[in-house]
């Protein structure tokens, strides 16, 4: 056992990151247990626009393992993936049901996504671009993504609501999802006070155990077979490949994946510290690559686009520093074929106090924002306020970004804007004119 430790510890570099087996596992499985919501949400989600629910269940378990595989063990980083948050929405009620495209067509889009975001990541573009954003904007990103992953565990609560005449609210505190949410924030809370190891992971356990005799958490079994993949494998619909209705849907695929990505690399390393001197994130072009290989893999087996996710960020908190947090959550999402019931059995409300108390925790970078400086503190507060208000970290970035260059620029401080910063500005303000 101390062998095989020791040839992890040097394969991962444990030493070098100052982090442990033990802790690396916990942070892995922290992680897994507050994105396993998408192996019931997706499924949903792509069964609304025709595709078969347990062949999506499968190909997300599968398409999760593959990419957080190669994140592992080529970046050596504790970033997980799995079909994005908002990707599926965009294939499901916008080019399906909107656009009324079949959905093999828009899987074909993914795929035909995944591809370019390969050729893109083997030429450092994806890496470049993160090399662009200027520094302050990283900081505001990371604070963004934790109020925008609080914002999604209050919504999972029912703590927040749609409001009556107003766009939200605050929902009924005596439901019983509610409840189990609130007594899970106090009991996360109260372990971190106490510097308890694993509090977040803790806190998600006794949450779930709290819904059982309150009707939250149900009991649906623990075993059973992976549904099959023959519904969705490889079912591409080219027929319309040359068609500007096609290039639209796979530029616009293209960006959102892009941005979230960037956004959450971004942001969770530099919660984490893990940014160089110069600001950037460590192999971003192996996690980059990790991504696209993903998002191909996944639309192949029948799925949306892959992504790197921002609850990653609550495996990075419980001291996740190298690719063996991201490899445990791998492993976990392999086992979920097998014990699908017992995974998906955790309930919204009880993984929702880990996204509140992460997103707390992601407040610090906002300190080091230097509030003095307007061409900077107006672009830092619009990328931090517009991500949970758009819902969307990659509208976040744009705002930040379209705001840093027009502002430096029209203040007659045009040196302090990168080269590839006005690239990206100039790519939002074309992808919301031509979309």
């Amino acid at each position: 056992m101390n062998n095989q430790s020791g040839g992890l510890a040097r394969f991962f570099k444990f030493n070098e990151h100052g982090t442990t087996l033990g802790t690396e596992i916990n942070a892995g499985i922290t992680t897994f247990m507050t994105m396993a919501y998408i192996l019931a949400v997706n499924p949903q989600i792509l069964a609304d626009a025709g595709m078969d629910a347990g062949a999506v269940f499968t190909a997300t378990a599968l398409s999760s393992f593959i990419a957080i595989l190669i994140m592992a063990l080529y970046a050596n980083l504790p970033f997980a993936l799995a079909p994005g948050m908002g990707l599926n929405a965009f294939f499901a009620y916008t080019v399906v049901l909107k656009m009324g495209y079949p959905w093999q067509f828009a899987l074909a889009a993914v795929l035909v996504e995944g591809i370019i975001f390969i050729i893109l990541s083997f030429f450092n573009v994806r890496e470049a671009i993160i090399d662009s954003i200027p520094m302050d904007i990283k900081r505001a990103i990371s604070v963004g993504i934790g109020l925008f992953i609080a914002f999604i565990g209050l919504i999972n609560a029912g703590i927040i609501v749609q409001g009556d005449g107003v766009l939200i609210g605050l929902g009924d505190l005596g439901t019983n999802t509610a409840i189990v949410a609130l007594l899970g924030i106090l009991i996360t809370a109260v372990l971190l006070s106490y510097k308890v190891k694993g509090a977040i992971l803790i806190g998600i356990l006794a949450s779930t155990l709290i819904g059982f005799p309150l009707g939250v958490t149900v009991w649906n079994g623990i075993f059973s077979m992976p549904p099959s993949l023959t519904p969705t494998f490889m079912q591409f619909d080219f027929s319309q490949f040359f068609s500007i209705e096609f290039l639209v849907v796979v530029f616009t695929f293209l960006m959102i994946d892009m941005f979230d990505t960037v956004g959450t690399l971004v942001g969770v390393s530099t919660k984490a510290g893990m940014l160089d001197e110069e600001g950037r994130v460590p192999k971003a072009k192996q996690a980059l690559l990790a991504d696209a290989i993903g998002t191909t893999v996944g639309a192949i087996l029948g799925t949306s686009t892959v992504t790197t996710y921002v609850e990653s960020a609550s495996g990075v908190n419980e001291g996740g520093r190298t690719g063996m947090t991201a490899l445990t959550t791998g492993i976990l999402f392999l086992l979920a074929l097998f014990f699908a019931p017992l995974f998906l059995m955790i309930p919204g409300a009880a993984t929702a106090p880990a996204l509140i108390v992460v997103g707390a925790m992601m407040m610090s970078p906002v300190l080091e924002i230097d509030f003095n400086d307007m061409s900077n503190a107006i672009p830092s507060f619009l990328t931090i306020i517009m991500m949970p208000l758009a819902y969307s970290i990659s509208e976040g970035i744009a705002f930040g970004m379209i705001s840093f260059v027009l502002i430096k620029l029209l203040s007659g401080r045009a040196k302090e804007i990168p080269a590839l910063s006005y690239v990206v500005a100039i790519i939002f303000i074309l992808a919301k004119v031509l979309l």
